[in-house]
């Protein structure tokens, strides 16, 4: 199992808070070949983290985000989207 976390850079602050909200709803509600998914705000960039069984390399996950801040965010924004990181969940956790 891989957790990713990823981070979304040139999000407008009037809008953070609520997209990361609205995603991570989108993640648990509809896109559930993702587990312990949270989306949230630092007050500069939009954070998902997830856990996937096959996505090793974040590329599956940074795409389906790419997706939703494009759903969510209503303000045109010339954003990014980076891999923070990749690591291994120990079994059981």
């Amino acid at each position: 199992m891989y957790r990713i976390v990823l981070v979304c850079y040139g999000v407008p602050v009037s809008e953070g808070s609520e997209a990361a909200g609205d995603i991570t709803a989108e993640f648990v509600n509809h896109r559930t070949w993702w587990s312990n998914v949270s989306c949230t705000w630092d007050g500069t960039r939009l954070i998902l983290q997830a856990d996937s069984d096959v996505d090793s390399n974040g590329l599956g996950l940074l795409d389906e985000f790419s997706d939703c801040t494009a759903a969510y965010i209503k303000e045109l924004f010339d954003g990014e989207i980076k891999v923070e990181s990749i690591g291994q969940v120990p079994a059981g956790s």
